[in-house]
């Protein structure tokens, strides 16, 4: 017996996840690009760290007026003050690489970022599988770097900084294709 089994699926549905994703990369985007921006003034211009209290007091009012306001036009503005704050205090920690003469370390990791996102995020858009059933894997490696972590302050490893380092960006991959 021949049975045809046909799925459908809502057409202006489809199209309204797409856009909504393709403007949630689009701002991610942007906001990444303003924030290597404002680390990059900082770095050059040389500015000194704000301090401790400072940097809790901006970063944690900021995201409070981020969270406030992500509804209203102003909230915009405000996801860019927050990660152009974020640039700013990154400035003097890159600083202090590169006057350690490790500037390697910096475009390694910042090529290595944007080479991952972009491939896991190009994978899920054009795949569109669902990544739903990575959510207890995720948190399962989570706990174990973590763990890894609070031992490797007592052991002092190099090889389990460089496991944890790579058992963490796989982590971070799945976070983004989750």
């Amino acid at each position: 017996m021949d049975r045809i089994i046909t799925s459908s699926r809502d057409r202006t549905s489809l199209l309204s996840t797409h856009k909504v994703l393709r403007n949630t990369y689009f701002m991610l985007s942007l906001t990444l690009a303003f924030s290597a921006i404002t680390a990059t003034a900082s770095t050059v211009l040389m500015l000194p760290s704000p301090g401790l209290i400072l940097t809790l007091v901006g970063m944690y009012g900021l995201m409070f007026l981020t969270y406030k306001t992500a509804d209203k036009p102003v909230g915009i503005l405000s996801a860019f003050a927050f990660t152009g704050f974020l640039g700013y205090i990154l400035g003097p920690i890159l600083n202090a690489y590169l006057s350690a003469g490790m500037g390697d370390v910096i475009g390694m990791a910042l090529g290595g970022t944007a080479l991952v996102f972009c491939c896991c995020s190009a994978y899920v858009l054009t795949t569109r599988k669902d990544m739903s059933f990575l959510g207890g894997m995720l948190m399962a490696g989570i706990v174990i770097v973590l763990v890894g972590m609070l031992a490797n302050i007592f052991l002092q490893l190099p090889a389990l900084h460089l496991a944890i380092s790579a058992v963490f960006i796989l982590i971070s991959s799945g976070a983004i294709l989750y």
